[in-house]
C-alpha cells in the first residue's frame, strides 16, 4: 500500500483570483501587532526637527527606530540583515509598513542619533512607571563588558607609536628627497615624463603617519586626563579603530571593550538607569548610576544592592550623600574569620583589626595600636605599629609579611568610617536577606541581553556606543512591557494602556 502525503494548495502555483492581505499569514496574536502599538507611544519630535525641508522625503524617524528596536528584539543587529528581513520576513514587513530602508539608512541613523536613543530609553522607563510596572522599591546595579568595534590586533603601545612615528618620518623625508632627484633626472632625460611610483608610496606612508600621530595624541590626552602630570608608560596601548575603547577582561581573556552599567528594578527586571563607562572596574560607577536614575526616573530607589566589585570609598561616599538604603558585599579583607584566633594558622586580615573612629587608629588582635603614618592627597592612608612590639607578638608569623621585619601595616582611605558602617550593616541577617535578592534582579538581565545575540557594539566612540546601548536597553524594556501585556498585567483601556488591577499584585502596590 502506497503512503499518501498532503499536497500543496492550488494557490501555490497560480495567482489568487482575488487580492489578499499578506499579513493574514501572521498569527492573530503575533507580537509584531503589539510592538506596533507600543512604538506609537514613542515621541520622536526631538529628532524630527533635525530633518531638512529640502530634498527627497525621508523615512519617518518613528518608522526607523521601530524597525531597529524590533530587529534588536529578534536578535538581528546587522543593518544589512535588518534590510533583508524587511524584504523577506512578514513580521518585519508589518513593522516597516511594507517599506524597506536601505542598510545605509539604517546604519547612518544608528550612528547619528545616539542622543535620541537615550531619550527613547527614558521614554520606556516613563511608560513602565506610568503602567506601575516599576516601583523603585529595590534596584540592583551591575556592570558587564561588551566588545568594542575594534580588535586588539589593531592597536599599538605608546612605545611602539613613538618608534613608528620616528621611523615613518625618516622614511617620508627619504622618499621626498628621492622624489626630487627622480624628477630632476627625468626632466633632463625625458622632458615630459615624471615618476609616479614614489609619490604613491609617499602618499601611503603619509596616511599611515597621520594615523600614528592621531592615535598617539589620543593616548596622550587620555593619560593626561587619567594621570595628570605623570610620564606615560611605554606599555600603555590604544586602538586605532576606536580610540575611546579600553582594554578590559579577566583570566587572560582581554580585548577592547566598554563597561556597560545597568540599574534594574526588582518587580519585572525593567532597566531604569544605564550608562557606559570606560573604566575596567566598577569602583567609580555608583555616583554616575545614581545620576542616571534621577535623570530617567526623577527619584532615587528605596533600596540599592551592588556586588563586591563596587566596594570602594568613593562609591560608599556617593551612597552616603544620596541617603539611599544601600547594600554592598564587602571585600574579603573586610570580613573577620569566624574561627578563633588562638590555635589557628590562618593569616590575619584587615577585618581582624578594630578601627576607632574617635582617634583614627586601629587595634590589632594582639592589643597594639596602629597609628596613621601617612596620608596622600587622594585620601589614601597607611597605619602601622611598632616593629619591636610585633617581633615579640605570638601572632607575628600570621600577621607580619615583611621580609625585613617591619611592623604590620593597614592600608585604607579617609572613607574608613563608611566602610565600618557598611561592614556592620552587612553582618546582620536582615541585610543578608535583602542582598541575596540581587542576583535574581540584575544578573539575569545581562544574560537575557547577551543570549539575544548582542555581545558587542556596531559603532565606534563612547558617544555612539552610549546611543547603541540605550537602544539595547530600550529594546529590553519593550520586551518586558510586551510580556506584561501578554500576561494580562497590563491591558488596553479606553484606547490606552492601563494596569489590570485583577492581576497586578506585586509587593508594595
Amino acid at each position: 500500500m502506497s503512503i499518501s502525503f498532503k499536497s500543496s494548495p492550488l494557490e501555490f502555483n497560480q495567482h489568487l483570483l482575488f487580492p489578499s492581505n499578506i499579513f493574514d499569514l501572521l498569527a492573530k496574536d503575533h507580537e509584531c501587532y503589539l510592538y506596533t502599538d507600543l512604538f506609537q507611544q514613542l515621541d520622536t519630535s526631538a529628532v524630527e526637527s533635525s530633518y531638512k525641508v529640502k530634498g527627497q522625503n525621508a523615512y519617518h524617524p518613528r518608522l526607523i527606530v521601530s524597525i531597529l528596536i524590533y530587529a534588536y528584539s529578534r536578535g538581528v543587529f546587522s543593518s544589512r540583515q535588518i534590510e533583508r528581513r524587511c524584504r523577506e520576513d512578514v513580521s518585519f514587513m508589518y513593522i516597516a509598513q511594507m517599506n524597506c530602508p536601505n542598510f545605509r539608512v539604517l546604519s547612518d541613523f544608528r550612528k547619528v542619533h545616539g542622543v535620541f536613543f537615550q531619550d527613547c530609553f527614558k521614554q520606556t522607563v516613563k511608560l513602565a512607571l506610568a503602567l506601575k510596572l516599576v516601583s523603585l522599591g529595590h534596584i540592583s546595579l551591575d556592570g558587564s563588558k561588551f566588545k568594542a568595534n575594534s580588535s586588539k590586533h589593531k592597536a599599538m603601545s605608546y612605545g611602539r607609536l613613538k618608534e613608528k612615528e620616528q621611523a615613518l618620518s625618516t622614511e617620508i623625508d627619504a622618499l621626498i628627497e628621492q622624489a626630487k632627484r627622480c624628477d630632476q633626472e627625468e626632466d633632463k632625460a625625458y622632458k615630459e615624463r615624471t615618476g609616479y611610483e614614489i609619490p604613491e608610496d609617499l602618499k601611503h606612508k603619509q596616511t599611515r603617519l597621520a594615523q600614528i600621530k592621531a592615535a598617539k595624541k589620543a593616548l596622550e590626552q587620555r593619560e593626561e586626563q587619567l594621570n595628570p602630570g605623570k610620564d606615560i608608560e611605554d606599555k600603555k596601548q590604544i586602538s586605532f579603530a576606536d580610540t575611546e575603547s579600553r582594554i578590559m577582561g579577566k583570566k587572560g581573556n582581554f580585548n577592547y571593550a566598554y563597561n556597560a552599567q545597568i540599574s534594574v528594578d526588582a518587580d519585572l527586571q525593567i532597566i531604569v538607569g544605564q550608562h557606559i563607562s570606560q573604566n575596567a572596574n566598577d569602583k567609580q560607577e555608583v555616583e554616575l548610576a545614581l545620576e542616571a536614575l534621577l535623570d530617567t526616573a526623577d527619584r532615587l530607589p528605596d533600596r540599592l544592592s551592588v556586588d563586591n566589585g563596587y566596594w570602594s570609598g568613593d562609591n560608599l561616599q556617593a551612597l552616603e550623600a544620596s541617603s539611599t538604603d544601600a547594600y554592598i558585599a564587602t571585600d574579603k579583607g573586610e570580613k573577620a574569620h569566624k574561627t578563633p584566633l588562638d590555635g589557628s594558622d590562618r593569616k590575619l586580615v584587615k577585618a581582624d583589626f578594630k578601627y576607632h573612629e574617635a582617634d583614627n587608629t586601629f587595634t590589632c588582635p594582639g592589643g597594639q595600636v596602629l597609628k596613621m603614618i601617612r596620608e596622600s592627597q587622594d585620601g589614601k592612608r597607611v597605619y602601622q605599629g611598632s616593629s619591636e612590639v610585633c617581633a615579640d607578638c605570638p601572632l607575628q608569623s600570621r600577621c607580619c609579611q615583611s621580609d625585613k621585619g617591619n611592623a604590620r601595616t593597614i592600608n585604607t582611605d579617609n572613607k574608613e568610617p563608611l566602610r565600618q558602617q557598611m561592614n556592620s550593616k552587612m553582618a546582620t541577617e536582615s541585610a543578608k536577606a535583602i542582598y541575596s535578592k540581587r542576583k535574581t534582579i540584575v544578573e539575569p538581565v545581562f544574560g537575557q541581553i547577551k543570549n539575544s545575540g548582542f555581545r558587542g557594539f556596531s559603532v565606534r566612540g563612547k558617544e555612539k556606543v552610549a546611543g547603541e546601548f540605550s537602544l539595547v536597553c530600550a529594546t529590553h524594556n519593550f520586551k518586558k512591557i510586551a510580556k506584561a501585556i501578554f500576561r494580562g498585567v497590563v491591558r488596553p483601556e479606553f484606547g490606552h494602556l492601563a494596569t489590570n488591577p485583577a492581576i497586578y499584585s506585586f509587593s508594595g502596590k
